[in-house]
């Protein structure tokens, strides 16, 4: 039986089938990403495309040839096209609303973060008409097809034909800049579908089951929000059926709800216009604004009620159980108020300072100041830029090792940072630090959307390093700060916009070691011959699992 981290939600009838739905589900995606498509060429993200964050980090591969364009190194026909160039905008709907007129489509998988998609068609002949079409929009974006070099797209329930589904869909949330929580869950899928239960669960990211009332309605909700936002540029929806057939909730919190008791509260269906991200640009004061979905095509072929639906969707506004505001932090989060400020605790009290706590808790959000507590020794409290970013650093950094101590990392009962008792740390260093001006704070700048929030992995992004910068100076820089150093390194070939700087991956032997290096050499300033002004090297956690 599989709990959350916060031991609300309990296992379905597949017993640990949602760790392994989960494990498959990835290493489909990975699979897909993998594909060596005739023509196809791309190219790593570089500098601040990913600032703050891994990027896209795909693999480059030139096989030769234009997009489309035969050669000796011809793909053999597969029932599986691989689609790219499409918009971010895309759902699973789009691609059967543009391509179902080549053939009967058997399963979609989506992959937002890469714009691209594997479509498998129920035949050979399908695929190739659908391949041999030329140009093909999918939502008003010309998209490019080729042939797959998989036969067939592994599905979590091995199921050939979408009509034999499951009714428990296992939805992996890309990118979680904001919390998601059951009520968030729930708002954005029953207007699809009526849902009877969701468990919601971390483990390598944030991932939830949401059991449906009938495989029909779980079929329409995994058309309509598979590859969707719930909010603008971030929590990401992708959707895969999940292995077990049915949830067994064992209480209702934040974590796992089952709506099938009597005093739970219904939501109310409206009608929408367009779709765009599902709860709007952010979860303020509510979750966001009224923001409708993609009406489902009409001659989908996912479509087999034979009762009227609603060709649009839309969410009604998800408002806390009462108007205030204690109230509604008190259901969000489980404390008496919201905060803007996390308490650290198990700091290695000799390699730990405001700065190491700055480097790493700047992936999840704009970092204000850091005070380490005189009476709690080991201890410190951050402030961050909001109560987002807090509960972001919360879900990602709690419980990790660094330097050989688990971290305890939870939401504080202050509600802001008071640089009082100031004291010397065991390196020399203050016990209070002001980051609020600094410029190496990754979400107040316009590049902020282009953040993607990734957990600690044991590959790191680096970037806005000396484009002279080797892989023996980096060595010789781990060694100078007593750090692990890293066993891969891939540099990116450099775009000739962002040619000034050098940016690549470094693979080490485990996620502590990362972590560990990132805390240290995050923002370290570079020094190199006849240049006036230092750079400094950017670290974070990429989408890479390995190089």
């Amino acid at each position: 039986m599989e709990k959350s981290e916060n031991g609300g939600g309990g296992g379905g009838g597949g017993g640990g089938g949602y760790h392994r739905a989960a494990k498959r589900v990835r290493t489909e995606e990975n699979a897909g990403a993998e594909e060596l498509e005739d023509g196809e060429e791309e190219q790593e993200s570089t500098g601040e495309e990913a600032a703050g964050s891994g990027g896209s980090d795909s693999r480059s591969r030139k096989i030769g040839g234009k997009d489309g364009a035969g050669d000796s190194h011809r793909i053999p026909p597969s029932p599986v096209v691989h689609v790219r160039g499409l918009c971010d905008a895309v759902v699973e709907a789009d691609l059967v609303e543009g391509l179902d007129k080549f053939g009967n489509i058997c399963y979609v998988m989506m992959m937002p973060f890469k714009r691209q998609a594997l479509v498998e068609f129920d035949s050979v002949e399908s695929a190739e008409r659908c391949v041999s079409s030329g140009s093909v929009c999918i939502a008003d974006q010309q998209a490019f097809f080729n042939f797959s070099t998989s036969q067939r797209i592994t599905r979590p329930t091995n199921a050939d034909d979408p009509t034999s589904g499951n009714k428990v869909l296992l939805l992996s949330i890309q990118n979680p800049l904001y919390p998601v929580t059951t009520d968030v869950l729930y708002t954005v899928c029953n207007p699809v579908g009526s849902v009877l239960r969701i468990v919601i669960f971390k483990r390598n990211g944030i991932q939830a089951m949401v059991e449906f009332e009938s495989v029909e309605d779980a079929m329409k909700a995994k058309l309509a929000l598979n590859g969707a936002d719930i909010y603008a540029g971030c929590c990401t929806l992708k959707i895969e059926y999940a292995r077990p057939n049915r949830l067994n909730v064992v209480r209702n919190d934040n974590s796992s709800w089952d709506y099938t008791k009597p005093f739970l509260l219904q939501r109310e269906r409206g009608k929408g216009r367009q779709r765009q991200a599902i709860l709007g640009e952010h979860p303020s004061n509510g979750y966001g604004q009224h923001c409708p979905l993609l009406p489902l095509p009409a001659n989908s072929r996912y479509r087999r009620s034979s009762e009227e639906v609603q060709d649009m969707v839309s969410y009604p506004l998800l408002l806390p159980k009462t108007s205030s505001s204690s109230s509604y932090s008190s259901s969000f989060r489980g404390h008496a108020a919201s905060s803007s400020v996390a308490m650290v605790s198990g700091l290695h009290p000799a390699k730990m300072n405001c700065s190491c706590i700055f480097n790493l808790f700047c992936l999840y959000g704009n970092v204000e100041k850091v005070k380490f507590m005189k009476s709690v020794p080991g201890t410190a409290l951050v402030e961050m830029g909001d109560e987002y970013a807090v509960d972001r650093a919360v879900t990602h950094l709690n419980s990790i090792k660094v330097f050989g101590q688990k971290l305890n990392v939870c939401v504080s009962k202050q509600q802001a940072v008071i640089p009082s008792q100031v004291f010397e740390l065991t390196d020399g260093s203050s016990s209070y630090q002001d980051f609020s001006l600094t410029r190496n704070n990754r979400f107040s700048s316009a590049q902020s959307s282009r953040n993607i929030i990734q957990p600690p992995a044991a590959v790191l992004h680096f970037y806005n390093a000396p484009p002279t910068l080797s892989q023996h100076q980096l060595h010789k820089l781990c060694t100078e700060h007593n750090v692990p150093a890293f066993t891969k390194f891939k540099v990116f070939d450099a775009k000739p916009a962002s040619s000034k700087t050098l940016s690549g991956l470094l693979e080490f032997d485990s996620k502590t070691e990362a972590v560990e290096t990132l805390t240290v050499l995050n923002h370290h300033q570079i020094r190199i011959p006849n240049s006036s002004t230092p750079f400094t090297l950017k670290l974070c956690f990429s989408t890479s699992s390995h190089l």
